[in-house]
């Protein structure tokens, strides 16, 4: 089992990881400018910031979109001020939820998201009704076919790593916050090529769900990632591999 969600796992396999270049922009160029906004415009200085704009460059975002982006957040391009908001609550079989939000409108945004989990027999509940699952971790994928698992280990124990998995794309290591920026400078110091770097929520307990219950739980969290407002969601749902296989096949 992946130490990564079973929601960022399947996105993965399945390239549902915004696979629109367009929306994933929209996304990064809010999250620069919100980041740019609370911590100043230097990504030296702005560890959030800068893994926003590291985003932004994987994805071959142009340096002027990027720029602007961060003068709208530090206040020298007028631009549209956005309010960052946390849903929590229970998606269908019982999934816990939490879903991250960038709005420029909280008025539309907030019945919208109520109505999509009404839609799927879920429902809002109060902030910390299910954080209390998940526990934030750096993830960073390594590409396999550049570094063996025992070379990697030996170079990264030292630094902070607390686990590795072994995925199909590559070595899954898994971090805490606090020595995610560490991990990532040591592995780019090294060039060793890194797939994806993210801090994220992994579910420390979950609910397993299968047949029509797991295409009902993956089709409630497609309908909530697509939502224009939507930066991140988390959920604590298991399925099995080999139905994991067929859905993602």
């Amino acid at each position: 089992m992946s130490g990564h969600s079973k929601w960022s796992t399947i996105k993965r396999k399945k390239g549902k990881a915004d696979a629109a270049r367009g929306k994933k922009f929209t996304r990064l160029i809010r999250e620069i400018t919100v980041s740019a906004r609370n911590g100043g415009g230097n990504p030296s200085a702005n560890a959030r910031l800068r893994h926003a704009v590291e985003e932004a460059k994987a994805i071959n975002m142009p340096a002027k979109n990027i720029e602007n982006a961060i003068q709208r957040g530090t206040g020298e391009l007028p631009g549209v001020t956005y309010t960052e908001m946390t849903f929590e609550g229970y998606g269908p079989c019982g999934v816990a939820i939490i879903v991250e939000i960038m709005t420029d409108n909280k008025n539309r945004t907030v019945p919208e998201i109520r109505n999509i989990f009404s839609k799927f027999n879920g429902n809002l509940g109060e902030n910390g009704c299910v954080s209390w699952i998940f526990v934030s971790q750096g993830i960073i994928m390594v590409d396999k076919a550049k570094i063996g698992e025992d070379d990697l280990m030996a170079i990264l124990l030292d630094a902070g790593m607390e686990n590795m998995n072994t995925e199909e794309d590559g070595f899954e290591v898994i971090v805490s916050p606090v020595n995610f920026e560490k991990v990532k400078l040591i592995l780019q110091e090294k060039k060793i090529p890194i797939l994806s770097a993210e801090i994220t929520k992994i579910p420390q307990n979950t609910v397993k769900v299968t047949g029509s219950q797991a295409q009902q739980v993956l089709k409630f969290m497609e309908a909530v990632e697509d939502h224009d407002d939507v930066q991140n969601v988390y959920a604590n749902f298991d399925i099995n591999e080999k139905e994991l296989a067929q859905i993602t096949s």
